[in-house]
C-alpha cells in the first residue's frame, strides 16, 4: 500500500469554489488561500443561522495506544462512506500542531484513503491560524513584562505572573525558563514557562467563541497575574485586547479543504485534549450545521478527554448536541490494553485481547452515561483475525450497542457503508443527551464526579497548592466553571502505565489554573506536562523535500 503522502500527492482534487457549491456557498462567500483551500466568511452564519440543524455525528475513541485506534481516520472515512450513499456531509476536525507533525505522531489529516486535503498544507502551516494564535500569545507576554518594566503602574507581583509564553514545537527545554537576564535595560528577572501553541488559552478562545464580539470580550477576562496585594489582574487591564483580536481576525474564520473524495471540511482550531478542551471551533460545527445533512465531527484523544469535554464544556457554550456517538477501537489498541508489547500487538492473542476489552468495555459505559446513543466502530487491520474480531463484536452486543467493521484506511469510503449504516440506524434512536454535572456545584464536587465516573478511581487527593488555588478561584467567585481537566492521554487514570480500566487507584489533582476567557477552569493532574517533548527519534528526522518541491516523510 502506498504511504499517506503518497496517496494524497495522488489524489485528484476539486478546486475549492466546487466543494463550497456543496454547501451552497457561493464565490463571494469564500476567501481563497490557493487553490484548494478557503476560510468562508463571517457573513454567512447570518444568512443561514434560521435554517434547521442537521445531524451531529460525534467520533470519539478508546485510550490512545502506540498501536494506533484510528480515530480521525474513521472520521473522515465514515464522512466519505456517508457521500458515496447520497447524503450531504461535512466532517469538521482540528488542526494538526506542528509539534505532534515532527514529533512522535506524525501529522493528524487522516491517513491511507481516509484523508483530508491538501495534506501537506493542512499538516504544516495550513492558514496560519496556530501562527496567529502563537503571535497574539506572546504579544500579551511582552507587553506584561514591559509595563512591569516601564513602571508597572498595575503594581503587578513579578512572582505572581500567569500568562506564561507559547510555541507550536515540542521543545521540552523550555518546560521551566528565567527571563529578563542581563542589565537593567534587559527587564526584571522572573522566573516563567512556555507552553505548546495549542495549550494556549487564546486557542481554547478561539474554539469557544461566537463570533469576534465574544472573542473580544474573552479576551479581556483573561486572567494574566497578581498585584502585590493580591487582587486579579485581566488582559483588558493593560489596553491590548483590540491588538490581539486584529491578529486572530482572519484566524476566527473557518478553513474549508475537502476529503479525498471531494465531500466538504471544515479544519479550524488545534486544541490537543489532554491539556486543552480538544474539540474544534464551536463556529466551524455549527455552521457545517446548518449547510449540510449530517455532521462528522471528532475530539482529541479518549472519550475521557475530548469528548467528556465537548459533552460538559463546549455543549454548555454553544448549545451543540451530538445525535450519536462513534467510538473507534482497534483489535491491536485493545490487545495493548490487555498487556502485550507494541511489537507483537499484531499477533493474535485472545486472552490478552479479552483483558483489553475492558477499555472498551468502560468508554461504552461512559457515554451511555451522557445519554447518547453509541456505535462502536472496528477500525479493521490486515492482521486481525476473524476471531478477535468477533470477539470484539460479541463484547459490544452483551453492552447493548452495535459494532461495525470499518476498512477506511484501506478502501476510503466504500470500506465504511457498514459502519455508516449502523451510524444512520442509531440516528433513528431517540438521543437523551445530558451533561454529567452542574456547572454550579463546588470545584472539588465537580471534580470528584469526573474522577469517579469517568475514570474510574476511588478518590482524589489534592496537593496543598491545588487546596490553595481551588479556596483562592471559589473566594474570587470562579468556582461555578466548568472544568477541563489535564491528564494523560495513555491510561484512562493519572499514571500512563495503567492500562485497560484501573480500579483502586486516587487521582492527585496538583494545581488547578483558571482559564477565565475560555470559560473554564484547568485541574493538572498527574505528571501531565503542558510542553511536551520530542521522542529519542522524531518524525523531523524522516521528513524532506526534492529539488522539485515534493515532500515526503509526512505521515
Amino acid at each position: 500500500m502506498l504511504s499517506d503522502i503518497q496517496i494524497a500527492q495522488a489524489a485528484k482534487l476539486r478546486p475549492i469554489q466546487e466543494v463550497g457549491a456543496l454547501l451552497r456557498l457561493n464565490e463571494d462567500d469564500l476567501e481563497l488561500y490557493g487553490k484548494y483551500k478557503a476560510k468562508v466568511g463571517a457573513h454567512v452564519w447570518e444568512r443561514v443561522k434560521e435554517r434547521p440543524n442537521g445531524k451531529l455525528i460525534y467520533t470519539t475513541a478508546i485510550t490512545a495506544t502506540p498501536a494506533g485506534e484510528g480515530k480521525t481516520c474513521t472520521a473522515i472515512g465514515l464522512t466519505q462512506a456517508l457521500g458515496k450513499m447520497g447524503k450531504q456531509v461535512t466532517v469538521c476536525l482540528r488542526e494538526p500542531s506542528l509539534g505532534p507533525t515532527f514529533g512522535i505522531k506524525g501529522g493528524a489529516a487522516g491517513g491511507g484513503y481516509a484523508q483530508v486535503v491538501p495534506m501537506e498544507d493542512i499538516n504544516l502551516h495550513f492558514t496560519g491560524d496556530i501562527h496567529a494564535v502563537g503571535t497574539a500569545h506572546n504579544l500579551l507576554a511582552a507587553v506584561i513584562d514591559n509595563h512591569i518594566f516601564q513602571g508597572n503602574e498595575l503594581n503587578l507581583d513579578p512572582k505572581r505572573i500567569l500568562w506564561r509564553r507559547v510555541m507550536d514545537m515540542n521543545d521540552r527545554q523550555l518546560r521551566n525558563i528565567v527571563v529578563g537576564l542581563g542589565g537593567p535595560g534587559n527587564g526584571v528577572v522572573r522566573e516563567s514557562a512556555f507552553d505548546i501553541t495549542v495549550a494556549s488559552e487564546i486557542m481554547a478562545i478561539l474554539c469557544l467563541a461566537e463570533d469576534m464580539e465574544d472573542l473580544k470580550r474573552r479576551l479581556g477576562q483573561m486572567l494574566i497575574g497578581y498585584t502585590r496585594s493580591k487582587e486579579p489582574v485581566f488582559a483588558r487591564d493593560l489596553g491590548v485586547v483590540g491588538s490581539l483580536a486584529v491578529l486572530l481576525k482572519d484566524a476566527l474564520k473557518p478553513n474549508l479543504v475537502q476529503t479525498l473524495e471531494g465531500q466538504p471540511a471544515f479544519v479550524h482550531g488545534g486544541p490537543f485534549a489532554n491539556i486543552a478542551h480538544g474539540n474544534n471551533s464551536i463556529i466551524a460545527t455549527r455552521l457545517a450545521l446548518k449547510l449540510s445533512d449530517y455532521v462528522v465531527t471528532e475530539g482529541g484523544f479518549a472519550a475521557d478527554l475530548g469528548a467528556e469535554k465537548f459533552f460538559n464544556i463546549v455543549h454548555g457554550y454553544s448549545g451543540l448536541t451530538p445525535d450519536v456517538a462513534v467510538l473507534v477501537a482497534s483489535v491491536r489498541a485493545l490487545n495493548m490494553h490487555g498487556g502485550v508489547a507494541k511489537d507483537q500487538v499484531a499477533e493474535t492473542n485472545l486472552e490478552a485481547l479479552k483483558r483489553g476489552l475492558a477499555n472498551l468495555e468502560k468508554h461504552i459505559i461512559n457515554l451511555k452515561k451522557f445519554g447518547l446513543p453509541v456505535v462502536v466502530a472496528i477500525n479493521r487491520f490486515p492482521t486481525d483475525d476473524a476471531e478477535e474480531l468477533e470477539l470484539v463484536e460479541q463484547s459490544c452486543r452483551q453492552l447493548g450497542v452495535k459494532a461495525a467493521i470499518s476498512e477506511v484506511v484501506a478502501k476510503g469510503g466504500e470500506g465504511g457503508i457498514q459502519l455508516a449504516e449502523a451510524v444512520l440506524e442509531a440516528l433513528e434512536e431517540e438521543s437523551r443527551f445530558r451533561p454529567l454535572y452542574d456547572w454550579n456545584l463546588p470545584i472539588k464536587e465537580k471534580m470528584g464526579i469526573l474522577a469517579r465516573e469517568i475514570y474510574g478511581a476511588d478518590d482524589v487527593a489534592y496537593t496543598p497548592r491545588a487546596e490553595q488555588d481551588i479556596r483562592d478561584l471559589t473566594a474570587m467567585g470562579f468556582g461555578g466553571l466548568p472544568l477541563c481537566v489535564a491528564k494523560t492521554q495513555h491510561s484512562l487514570s493519572d499514571n500512563p502505565n495503567l492500562k485497560g480500566a484501573p480500579t483502586g487507584w486516587t487521582l492527585t489533582v496538583r494545581e488547578v489554573r483558571a482559564s477565565l476567557g475560555a470559560g473554564f477552569l484547568v485541574p493538572i493532574t498527574g505528571d501531565v506536562m503542558t510542553m511536551p517533548g520530542l521522542p529519542k527519534e522524531p518524525a523531523a528526522k524522516r521528513i524532506d523535500i526534492d529539488k522539485d518541491g515534493t515532500i515526503v516523510g509526512l505521515s
